[in-house]
């Protein structure tokens, strides 16, 4: 009888929908349902983390928005400043002062400065405008769409190689950069991942690609960082090993344990939390783990974050400590494109912004390098922790929740234009499968909430 009375509950539910539609759920609280899952009872555990779908729903476009919004502001300055070693040389770093002061070229700018903004500045699109896709999110746009299509959350290397085939062009301009247009390459020719990530085939392995594309994963296994890394795997091994692999981890992690920060402890204290928690996954002797324990340790001495990024310079460019080499690699443009030193900045801006998204999105911005990635990703975390209403919030105005994929990527519907409330859904959906029929929870329709239980071996547990 159980079963019959919640078949019915969920009929229900499904005409509600129907006569009211199922637009501005994220504001409303309207409860959404996948129509393709058979949604199954459940009796909640007393330790069940309880988290609601609207408002999960509500984080998940936050997670577009500020992704966005801090992608091209780094488009901005990126590879503006690297540093003065080998053949191109940008002089000094950016500071805090240069925030609103003219532009200078990037390393590939001939001269010119951006063509996005004249100024260092954010990138707005107003709400009658539409938001372009870069490599920062049609990637991620990508494996959303391939674990919805497939209604499956662990991806075979089959079901990414055809994904990357069916919305990529093999021609440029392709927005495929180092590692990705490797793997891109070798799949054309036959290969599938995770052969091509392996460094055999692969020489592009160390660079920056796997931290950009698959950070999102963290958000489709909320609160379970075990089960997230598991769903992350395979497309981070499509173009990164080694320390380039683990810094991805890492940041899969933070995502996912972003669903399980402590309400009442302030931001920064939660940032924290969660850094030191997915410290966990870089292995001890790794570059990447030593990296991460000198940013913090600089940031407990409360020396300005500019010191910070110089002293990163120093010791991991200039002097190659820790066992990071790649400037004696000899690489275009002393590889600015690499994990590494991305990672190092990027935890600058972590660090220092202490989790108020507008100041860690500046640092991000003016720390050097690979600008737009680095903010991204934490413009994208921080939009999720603070949801839609608090992004609108943090820039006081509204902005375009339009998408255009079709920008960098091919072979989406509606020419390419799709919305945050769609992704935003689509990743409810996703979620709702894994809660379901891989973490032994349930799904309450009527309550509108996940019931996800703990993993015995949590780092959520505290």
């Amino acid at each position: 009888m159980k079963g019959y009375f919640y078949v019915r509950q969920l009929a229900v539910l499904m005409i509600l929908a129907v006569l009211f539609g199922s637009s501005s759920y994220a504001q409303s609280g309207k409860t959404i349902f996948d129509p393709e899952l058979t949604y199954k009872s459940y009796h909640p555990k007393k330790s069940d983390r309880v988290i609601s779908r609207s408002e999960y729903a509500n984080k998940l476009y936050g997670f577009w928005l500020g992704e966005c919004i801090a992608n091209w502001t780094g488009l901005v300055t990126e590879m503006d400043k690297i540093g003065s070693i080998g053949e191109i040389k940008t002089g000094k770093f950016y500071t805090r002062e240069d925030w609103g002061k003219s532009d200078q070229p990037s390393i590939w700018g001939q001269g010119v400065p951006s063509n996005l903004s004249a100024t260092i500045d954010f990138v707005f699109v107003n709400p009658d405008g539409v938001w372009g896709a870069d490599d920062d999110t049609d990637m991620e746009y990508i494996y959303q769409d391939l674990l919805a299509s497939n209604k499956q959350p662990i991806l075979t290397g089959e079901q990414i190689r055809d994904g990357w085939q069916k919305h990529i062009k093999k021609e440029e301009e392709n927005y495929l950069w180092v590692s990705n247009q490797k793997a891109f390459d070798l799949m054309n020719k036959g290969m599938v991942p995770p052969a091509t990530g392996d460094p055999v085939n692969n020489p592009e392995y160390e660079m920056i690609d796997a931290q950009l594309t698959t950070e999102i994963f963290g958000l489709f296994a909320p609160t379970r960082p075990d089960f997230a890394l598991k769903m992350a795997d395979l497309p981070i091994r499509t173009t990164a090993r080694f320390n380039s692999q683990w810094i991805s981890e890492f940041y899969v992690s933070m995502y996912s344990l972003a669903s399980a920060v402590d309400k009442k402890k302030s931001k920064k204290e939660n940032i924290l939390w969660m850094a030191d928690e997915s410290r966990k996954v870089l292995p001890n002797d790794s570059y990447s783990a030593k990296m991460y324990d000198f940013v913090k340790s600089r940031y407990l001495a409360n020396i300005p974050w500019e010191q910070a990024r110089d002293e990163v310079y120093q010791r991991y460019q200039v002097s190659q400590v820790d066992g990071y080499n790649i400037t004696s690699q000899n690489r275009y443009c002393n590889g600015c494109f690499a994990a590494g030193i991305n990672f190092a900045s990027s935890l600058i801006s972590l660090f220092y912004g202490e989790g108020d998204i507008v100041a860690t999105i500046k640092i991000a911005v003016l720390a050097g390098w690979d600008s737009d990635n680095p903010a991204a990703t934490w413009g994208g975390m921080l939009g999720f922790m603070i949801g839609k209403d608090g992004v609108e919030k943090a820039f006081n105005r509204k902005f375009s929740d339009k998408y255009n994929i079709h920008r960098t990527r091919i072979g989406f519907p509606n020419n390419g234009i799709d919305n945050f409330e769609n992704m935003a859904t689509k990743g409810v959906y996703i979620v709702d499968r894994v809660v379901q029929e891989h973490l032994g929870g349930g799904v309450d329709l009527k309550k509108n909430v996940w019931y996800i239980p703990e993993d015995s071996n949590s780092m959520t547990k505290r």
